[in-house]
């Protein structure tokens, strides 16, 4: 799967490669379903995991942000693959954090770690994921140098930008019917500056009883 990423040239990171390989995506998607082929899947309460080739792109335009020692946020972690991969990049003496609002899917998550090969860093700390409102960050332990957005705002939340360390980067699908991929640089004044990455497809990120209904 990650030679044929690259092979297609859907990133270009020897670090990112070696995370993909490192952490087997078949210990985060349901049991029976195909682990390796490039498209999102279902993983109940109307959440998926994203394709491949997303999950390489957003770790890629994370990279820099992603050095051992920072800190890293990870909203709406569904099945907490990306998580587990945050958790490698940034090391022992970093931090990644997922925040998932489905106390169901944070079991599960958990779970999925475990059985990976992120579970010392689950064991020793370094690593947590938590049942909490992603729009509102994690305060706890901001600021943080990366921030991934699983799921498409129809607006960057204010929070998740205050919480964005100067020097650090976030990825964030954004908008409703038609969404881009947007990176948000926080310049070294504070001030904010962003681009779009590409055009993108997620599901919304939203509340936690809007996304029981499928809103």
């Amino acid at each position: 799967m990650v030679s044929h990423l690259q092979r297609y040239g859907v990133f270009n990171s020897e670090r990112v490669a070696e995370v993909m390989e490192k952490i087997d995506r078949a210990c985060f998607v349901p049991d029976g379903t195909p682990p390796y082929i490039d498209s999102p899947m279902t993983i109940g309460y109307n959440a998926t995991i994203s394709a491949p080739h997303m999950h390489a792109m957003c770790l890629q335009l994370l990279e820099p942000n992603l050095q051992p020692g920072m800190h890293v946020l990870d909203v709406g972690s569904g099945t907490g693959y990306l998580t587990a991969c945050f958790a490698v990049m940034v090391g022992h003496q970093g931090r990644a954090v997922g925040v998932e609002h489905l106390p169901e899917l944070v079991s599960s998550s958990i779970k999925n770690i475990e059985k990976s090969e992120a579970a010392s860093f689950l064991k020793e700390g370094s690593l947590c994921i938590h049942v909490g409102d992603g729009r509102q960050g994690w305060p706890e332990f901001a600021p943080y140098d990366a921030i991934h957005v699983g799921a498409a705002a129809r607006e960057i939340p204010q929070a998740l930008i205050d919480q964005l360390k100067p020097g650090g980067r976030m990825v964030i699908p954004v908008g409703d019917l038609f969404q881009d991929l947007k990176v948000v640089d926080k310049n070294l004044d504070g001030t904010v500056s962003m681009h779009d990455e590409t055009a993108v497809r997620y599901v919304p990120l939203t509340s936690r009883d809007a996304q029981l209904r499928g809103q």
